[in-house]
């Protein structure tokens, strides 16, 4: 499985195509809130202190939420790029068993969704860290990265299961289009969350992307929300972070970290189990 795992890696990196369009839904994002959102959102504010720090955290919270699902789209693309080919057949007359090919599209996923995430972060960090913002520190470093592992997971299986319906690339090519659009929707990059309508929000808490551009902005946000509203009443603190999105709230009550983290690690272990009856169904 190791070996297949290595494969699929090593096809993903080599086709520098497949590398930048995986990128293109963050890298779209990056242009629309540098030239047009982050002075439409800033506008959009009051003024107070650590202003641009906050909302550029807020805003890299929200890119590491779509990276972690578009690379893991991208990586698993090679798996309808197989079975559109046929390859997928010269790998099953040999003595590999298939849920071992499973595992190797599933852990060359996880594997570029990490790293491609962690490199988004990276470079996000040194960009702020030239532009005169502060750095971030290890604990909240670590947790970023812990926060990585569970958001390229929770998309990976969600991916895994959009692809299992796909046999050609073009059909596959037409809905990487669309789910690149709708993510800054759902990771609350385009419209903060607290400007939609109800419906809407209900709607967008359900995704689980939305709860890990969630616990991003936990962490990222963190110093700078104490900074922020250090002197203002908890109740406009509360009614910032549901508005924006740090925090989502069900019945009132507002939705702690644990409760998120809960979430993906339940979505995930779903849409994994769904995925690999359809993809078993399939290849009978």
């Amino acid at each position: 499985m190791l070996v297949f795992t290595k494969r699929n890696v090593l096809l993903y990196f080599r086709d520098k195509i497949s590398v930048f369009f995986s990128m293109l839904a963050v890298l779209i994002l990056v242009g629309l809130y540098v030239f047009f959102l982050g002075d439409l959102t800033s506008k959009g504010l009051p003024e107070f202190p650590s202003k641009k720090t906050l909302l550029n955290a807020w805003f890299l919270s929200g890119i590491l939420a779509v990276a972690s699902m578009t690379t893991t789209l991208g990586a698993f693309g090679l798996l309808v790029e197989d079975r559109s080919s046929k390859r997928y057949m010269d790998f099953y007359a040999s003595p590999i068993a298939r849920f071992k090919l499973i595992g190797g599209y599933i852990g060359s996923a996880l594997f570029i969704g990490f790293v491609m995430s962690l490199f988004t972060f990276i470079v996000a960090e040194i960009s702020f860290i030239i532009s005169g913002e502060p750095i971030i520190n290890w604990q909240n470093a670590l947790s970023v990265c812990g926060i990585i592992v569970l958001a390229v997971t929770s998309s990976s299986a969600m991916i895994l299961l959009i692809v299992s319906f796909f046999k050609t690339s073009n059909a596959f090519a037409a809905a990487s289009t669309v789910i690149g659009t709708l993510l800054g929707f759902l990771a609350g990059i385009y419209i903060p969350i607290g400007t939609l309508p109800e419906y809407l929000q209900t709607i967008v808490k359900l995704f689980p992307v939305s709860h890990s551009a969630a616990l991003f902005r936990q962490v990222l946000m963190e110093s700078s929300l104490i900074e922020a509203f250090q002197y203002a009443p908890d109740e406009i603190k509360e009614d910032f972070m549901k508005s924006m999105g740090v925090h989502y709230e069900l019945n009132g009550q507002m939705l702690s970290k644990k409760w998120s983290v809960s979430y993906l690690i339940g979505t995930t272990i779903i849409f994994f189990t769904i995925s690999l009856l359809v993809l078993r169904k399939k290849e009978k």
